[in-house]
This record gives structure tokens, C-alpha cells and sequence, in this order.
């Protein structure tokens, strides 16, 4: 029997083990071959040397991740278990590739004390493309933050003073169903499809600013059809949900940008919700458009998944991830 001690040095005990110890509970689920003990800032590991091991690389990703995000759920202790170590070279769900791959550091601060970061490698590797290229297309499936990082990239260029406008725009398609009728305004009848960039902006911008922003135009949230014969220059673009745009949507999207614009296109191929005769243009604008300089295209994958640690595993069950 190998007995490993390790020391909890200016670590919060109550971030580390979870309300009522659900955390602490958690890990111990992951090693069932160990006995835990944990007593004021020690941690006591008993089992074979293997097991211990494996135990010690994995339990300092946690503190790791602690200590890098100030923060820790159930979720991310969950993806820095599952990892494999192959996998820890390679994705962003371990907190070890987040210490080497990617800081951590803030995109932008919203209200009420949120602080956005790049919680993955490959969200990283966004900040990082966006820098660098123009163009940069995010696809990936739900709940991988691709959208919701696009957006945070563009508030804080906009703080930045390096665009003077935010435009975001998404295909008003209906998600397999038939609404009818919207009644209101046209604004009002479009409004519900374009829901979720309201929602990343509301954690991003205080309520006053974002409705000053809204009514001068500085941010504009508008369908994919209101961007035909536009030139957009000066400003940072999101088209969300790319994957229900057609290939001529796509096409027209992407000849609207002007000499000082930024392009961020973000899809879920898996998710494609034109009717059954409308072939979907982004599969065709990644093939077209792959080694254009200029040009990044980043694809995230179900290790980059931030939403409950329930989703990853819904989309492996659908097969929509591996």
C-alpha cells in the first residue's frame, strides 16, 4: 500500500472540494481504487503506485486550473478526468494544456464582475487567429462557446477602438419547426432568432451602454438578408449559425467586407436547419476557402463543450461528437 501526501498550499478549500464536498465526492468517483483523506490543507492518497500516480498528474490539472481561473465546477473537473493523457497534448479540456496553451487572461470584462475568457484551447486559439486574419470561421458543435467568444472578441475591439461598429447577424430559420405567424413589427418578428447574440451581449455590456449601443447603431443585430448590397467596412461582423445560410447567402455575406473590416463566421454543421431541398453553403465555402491567406478556419470539438457536463455527452450519444 503506497501512501501519497499532498499539500494544499494557498489553495481555497471551499472552491477546491465544492459546496457540501461535491467535488471532493466527484474525484473520489474517478478512483475507486484510492482512499482519499482530506484534513485542513492535506490531501492523504492511499492505494498502489500506479493508481496514485495517475492520480497526482490529474489532481494537479484541478489545482492548475484553480489557480490559473480562479474558478472550478463539476464540469471542469469532469474534462480534466475523462482527458487521456493523448488527448492532454492536443485538446483544451485539461487544465495542464491550458497553463501552456492558452493564459486564460480576460477577453473583456462585463458587468456585475463577469469576466469572459478563453476557456479552451481552441476558444485561445480564436483570440489568437482573430489577431492575425481577417476571416476566421469557428465551426464546431452546441455549446462550445465558438459564438459566444466571437462575440467577446468583438465587444472588446470595439472598447479598443479598433472597429467602430459590431454587426451581428444569423439566417432567420426556423429550428425544424413552423412558428406561423409573428405578429409586431419587423423588428419584433425577427428579433427571436437572433436571441442568443442578444444574450452574449447582455453579459458583456451593461444594460444602459448596450441599449445606447443599440439605438445609435454602434452595435446592429440584424437577419443574414439585411446585409445584401452593403459594404462593411470599419466594423467587426459575426454571422452566426453560417450553417443555415445557402451557398448564394454565403457568398453575398462574405463580398460585403470592406478594406478595414473583421469576419467571424461561426457553424455547426451537425445542426443544418434548411429545408431538405436547400443544400447548406458552408461545407462548400470550407472547402473553397481553406489556404487563402488571410483565411483561418478552427474547429472545435466536443472537448472544447463549456455548457453542463450533461451536453457533451448528449451530442456523443446523437454521434455528433466522438
Amino acid at each position: 500500500m503506497n501512501e501519497l501526501l499532498v499539500k494544499l498550499e494557498q489553495v481555497d478549500p471551499v472552491m477546491l472540494w465544492g459546496a457540501q464536498n461535491e467535488h471532493f465526492e466527484l474525484i473520489k468517483k474517478y478512483f475507486p481504487k484510492l482512499k482519499l483523506v482530506a484534513r485542513g490543507n492535506e490531501l492523504k492518497v492511499l492505494g498502489e503506485m500506479d493508481e496514485s500516480q495517475l492520480f497526482k498528474e490529474k489532481f494537479n490539472n484541478i489545482l492548475q486550473h484553480l489557480e490559473r481561473f480562479h474558478s472550478l465546477s463539476s464540469n471542469d473537473i469532469e474534462h480534466i478526468l475523462d482527458a487521456s493523457p493523448a488527448v492532454n497534448q492536443g485538446v483544451a479540456s485539461t487544465v495542464e494544456k491550458a497553463s501552456t496553451s492558452f493564459g486564460g487572461e480576460p477577453i473583456v470584462y462585463g458587468p456585475n464582475g463577469i469576466v469572459v475568457r478563453a476557456r479552451t484551447a481552441n476558444q485561445r486559439k480564436m483570440v489568437d487567429s482573430i489577431i492575425k486574419n481577417d476571416v476566421l470561421f469557428a465551426i464546431g458543435p452546441a455549446g462550445t462557446g465558438k459564438t459566444y467568444t466571437a462575440v467577446a472578441l468583438a465587444v472588446r475591439a470595439l472598447r479598443n477602438r479598433e472597429v467602430k461598429r459590431i454587426i451581428l447577424t444569423r439566417p432567420a430559420v426556423e429550428a425544424g419547426e413552423n412558428l406561423g405567424f409573428l405578429p409586431g413589427d419587423l423588428k419584433e418578428k425577427v428579433d427571436p432568432y437572433l436571441r442568443p447574440l442578444y444574450d452574449a451581449l447582455d453579459d458583456m455590456i451593461p444594460v444602459e451602454k448596450l441599449r445606447m449601443y443599440l439605438e445609435n447603431r454602434t452595435i446592429e443585430v440584424a437577419p443574414l438578408a439585411f446585409m445584401r448590397g452593403r459594404t462593411l467596412d470599419n466594423c467587426f461582423v459575426i454571422l452566426d449559425e453560417a450553417q443555415n445560410a445557402t451557398e448564394m447567402q454565403l457568398k453575398m455575406f462574405l463580398t460585403r467586407m470592406g478594406p478595414t473590416a473583421k469576419f467571424i463566421i461561426t457553424g455547426d454543421i451537425t445542426q443544418i436547419d434548411l429545408p431538405k431541398k436547400q443544400q447548406s453553403g458552408l461545407h462548400n465555402a470550407l472547402k473553397l476557402l481553406d489556404h487563402i491567406e488571410g483565411i483561418d478556419m478552427i474547429y472545435l470539438s466536443g472537448a472544447d463543450v463549456v455548457r453542463h457536463k450533461l451536453v457533451r455527452r448528449i451530442l456523443e450519444a446523437y454521434g455528433d461528437i466522438d
